[in-house]
């Protein structure tokens, strides 16, 4: 058996959208990835997310948020860097080194979603669901 394909997802904190994609490629990659996640500024791990995970099946409410830096430091090495923020948060994304290919998939950002805590989680499902779809399709040609 082949090693993993090894991923990093990146947003700007690290609370949402790349612990998603993180979380859905570890599952529907079927072993093939192994995936992991950071933020350019990391922040704190969204409750809204969480809760919108976890109807999906999902529980990442003990994850924590991860540094680009840190994986820069200790020196991970990945196939794929995938930055999962706005165009232009996705160009203050360090240099990870390594042979990695980029990819940019955009998302709108669940911590700027307003309103009560049930529209904010309306909109964050329909987030999950766009990288939930995106990370399957992309999982079947791995």
């Amino acid at each position: 058996m082949s090693s993993p394909i090894k991923v990093l997802f990146v947003c700007i904190h690290n609370s949402a959208r790349s612990q998603m994609a993180e979380a859905y490629l570890n599952r529907f990659s079927e072993g093939k990835c192994k995936a992991e996640s950071a933020g350019i500024e990391p922040g704190k791990l969204n409750p809204v997310v969480v809760r919108a995970m976890a109807e999906d099946g999902i529980d990442i409410s003990g994850n924590t948020t991860k540094s680009v830096e840190d994986f820069i430091k200790q020196k991970k090495m990945f196939d794929y860097i995938v930055t999962v923020c706005d165009e232009a948060s996705a160009e203050r994304c360090p240099h990870v080194p390594g042979k990695a290919k980029r990819m940019h998939w955009g998302f709108p950002d669940p911590s700027r979603f307003e309103g009560s805590e049930d529209e904010r989680l309306a909109r964050t499902r329909t987030i999950r669901d766009q990288i939930r779809t995106k990370v399957q399709e992309w999982a079947k040609t791995l």
